[in-house]
């Protein structure tokens, strides 16, 4: 065959990056929002430069090669970037799609009276940008992983919180399901805080869980344990009726574990663990 994919690369390398911003800007689902037309330009002609500095006729059917780890890199990026600044998969992959099309129809006017070479080399570009659109597929999917574990923990970080509501007293107030991923985030928060301010009492608010079964007691008891163990005394508060009810009917044992109905309970009770006394002045005496 005459043709040579990377000389026409490099022969149409100015088409090629016209026709394919021209086909990106043409689609409706273009995230202007997301992404700049400078920037969206300057991602296509680094892609394109990749494509035409190191890849031969030799190695351009070979996505495995060395050759190609450059191009994967920079897809790679695109997709990352993308993953995190909120695309959904088809918008990324619309990126590969787009210089697919700009490809083959570049090589349909180069091979207009040749059919048989249109053809050969019209699967070869496809099965070659049929693999890069894998390969940006699979990052972004990673991309997209790493931004929901990193959400996941943040959520679990906001949702533990640990607040000094007094000199010496903490208060955690736990809201959602219980779990034992959860549960060591809760221990390591509380015991880290009790480090650093020196508490003696601590509360653990459960008003904001909505049931609670044997494992979740058992985890609650853990915490307490926890506690105790590093000089503290820990109280529980939030036990509504239904709760009370259910841990009566599962046998579960928390006699050895200071308990309040509500948070306001907990924390006169630590009061007066800690002799202090909380007075209403009358409005004439302030």
């Amino acid at each position: 065959m005459s043709l040579k994919i990377n000389k026409l690369l490099q022969k149409k390398k100015k088409n090629i990056l016209e026709l394919w911003m021209k086909n990106q800007l043409a689609d409706e689902g273009l995230r202007e929002d997301l992404i700049s037309n400078e920037e969206l330009r300057s991602q296509s002609e680094e892609l394109i430069d990749a494509l035409v500095s190191n890849l031969g006729e030799d190695n351009f059917e070979n996505v495995d090669s060395d050759l190609w780890s450059p191009v994967i890199e920079i897809l790679g990026g695109i997709a990352i970037t993308r993953a995190r600044q909120g695309f959904t998969p088809r918008e990324t992959g619309n990126f590969v799609f787009s210089l697919k099309e700009a490809l083959l129809e570049i090589l349909q006017q180069e091979t207009k009276d040749d059919a048989a070479a249109l053809f050969a080399q019209s699967l070869r570009i496809s099965r070659v940008m049929d693999s890069l659109s894998v390969v940006t597929f699979e990052t972004f999917i990673k991309g997209r992983e790493e931004v929901i574990l990193r959400q996941t923990d943040e959520i679990t970080e906001i949702s533990t919180p640990v607040i000094r509501v007094w000199d010496g007293i903490l208060a955690l107030p736990i809201i959602g399901t219980l779990d034992s991923a959860r549960t060591q985030v809760v221990m390591e928060s509380l015991l880290q805080e009790i480090v650093e301010t020196g508490s003696s009492i601590a509360i653990l608010d459960i008003s904001g869980v909505p049931a609670v079964d044997s494992l979740v007691a058992q985890h609650l008891i853990k915490t307490v344990s926890a506690t105790r163990l590093m000089g503290a005394e820990c109280i529980i508060s939030g036990i509504r009726p239904e709760i009370a009810q259910t841990v009566v009917h599962l046998g579960i044992d928390l006699s050895t574990i200071i308990t309040k109905a509500s948070l306001a309970s907990a924390l006169a009770y630590a009061f007066k663990a800690m002799r202090l006394e909380v007075k209403k002045i009358p409005a004439g005496q302030r």
